[in-house]
């Protein structure tokens, strides 16, 4: 399902990786370790809500090669930006929403991935990212919302 986006404001921590040496499947779930134990969400300023952003962006071409991934929320405002964090600004776009439901623990997230770099989107490399809302996280039916920048 297609959805424009209005770009929006992210402050958060991040590391530049790459999947194709590997450096993603330690980099990543090591930012998560640290935002999760650090409980890095609770020194965020200006956060809309209680959702965490996973983003990656910054690509160096596509997704084998170089790019950021930001660990963070979204705000209102990035004139505060807490010592050891960064701020970016996700671009309007067009994105392809993917709903991950069920258990995504594991591989999922990363499984879901797998078929999004398989598939025929046209896509643009600007930003995707993931959205980790506690309402939907800890519904019933658990579920995330993937979003995949697109031309």
């Amino acid at each position: 399902m297609k959805e424009f986006i209005e770009s929006f404001n992210v402050i958060g921590i991040s590391v530049k990786t790459c999947n194709t040496d590997g450096s993603a499947a330690k980099d990543i779930p090591a930012l998560w370790e640290k935002f999760a134990g650090e409980r890095l969400d609770e020194k965020i300023p200006n956060r809309m809500d209680d959702a965490v952003y996973c983003i990656y962006t910054d690509y160096e071409g596509d997704f084998q090669h170089p790019y950021v991934t930001i660990l963070g929320c979204k705000v209102s405002s990035i004139d505060e930006v807490p010592e050891g964090m960064i701020s970016k600004i996700i671009p309007t776009s067009k994105y392809e929403k993917i709903k991950l439901e069920g258990n995504f623990s594991g591989d999922a997230i990363y499984d879901a991935w797998t078929k999004i770099w398989a598939s025929d989107l046209n896509r643009s490399y600007l930003a995707d990212f993931e959205v980790y809302s506690a309402e939907q996280c800890q519904s019933e039916n658990p579920s995330v919302d993937i979003y995949v920048s697109v031309k």
